[in-house]
């Protein structure tokens, strides 16, 4: 636990023990178990820190509402703490907001960055989405937006065939914080980085799943077309959550991408040692 005056703890995991550093960060309403299926794809040859975002699993929650620049200095202050100096970010939907956010404010600190089920700007969820999910969680606490969420989030079929899978997410979601899940609504819904995104000059992944309706195809088009060096996947048969609905191919293109950028990078200096 990293412990900060006047701000929120952060909760962290380390895993690996060489390679370049990889931060992963998280869903809305989720925490660090939502990369459990990438785990043993990354730390053979990658150091891993996985955090929970304010609010979220383990980690305090703070003042809310808070802002995604406060979510990107959060994981600078973390990753100060440790004393990583720069990482591959990979984020997912709110953790690949923040990312866009951090590779903006901090870019000597990335070397790649993996944005996967997330957008630079919404379209397919309006601000006043966000304040009806904001105004049932305070009035009615988290509960009322689990199953909606888990509707969204994976492929009917998935639901069907992994009751257990999907219940497991369903809990962690259940357990966010009122907070939490308010003050981070509050920041993602504010996202709007897509006419800055041409500045991000490291390596980048763009990652979608086929049947995701939160945020679609059409977004990961427009964050692909304004990075300068992007290449777009899009995982089959899976909705929002593709880490988990299709761990192998998420981690197959994730490998892909890492091993010929930052893993590569790595490997050459090694050679010249």
């Amino acid at each position: 636990m990293f412990e900060r005056a006047g701000a929120p703890a952060i909760h962290y995991t380390l895993d690996g023990k060489r390679g370049p550093w990889l931060v992963l960060s998280h869903s809305l309403g989720c925490d660090v178990s939502m990369w459990d299926a990438q785990m043993s794809a990354l730390t053979g040859r990658y150091r891993v820190l996985r955090y929970d975002t304010r609010g979220h699993g383990r980690s305090g929650v703070g003042a809310t509402p808070c802002t995604l620049e406060q979510l990107a200095d959060d994981a600078a202050q973390l990753m100060d703490h440790l004393r990583i100096d720069e990482a591959t970010w990979i984020g997912f939907s709110m953790g690949g907001m923040i990312g866009q956010t951090f590779a903006l404010k901090y870019p000597q600190r990335v070397q790649g960055l993996v944005l996967s089920d997330t957008t630079s700007q919404h379209g397919a969820t309006p601000q006043s989405v966000w304040d009806e999910r904001i105004r049932v969680a305070r009035a009615h606490g988290i509960e009322p937006l689990v199953q909606p969420a888990i509707a969204r989030w994976f492929t009917t079929n998935f639901r069907e065939t992994q009751p257990a899978a999907v219940a497991a997410v369903a809990q962690v979601i259940a357990s966010t914080s009122v907070e939490g899940w308010a003050g981070a609504c509050a920041a993602i819904a504010s996202v709007h980085t897509t006419s800055d995104l041409y500045r991000i000059g490291c390596p980048a992944l763009v990652m979608v799943g086929e049947h995701d309706i939160g945020t679609p195809l059409a977004a990961s088009l427009e964050m692909h077309r304004h990075l300068p060096q992007s290449t777009l996947a899009v995982i089959a048969d899976a909705a929002h959550m593709t880490c988990i609905e299709q761990p192998e191919r998420f981690n197959r293109a994730l490998r892909m991408f890492l091993d010929s950028t930052v893993g590569a990078s790595s490997e050459a200096a090694r050679e010249r040692l």
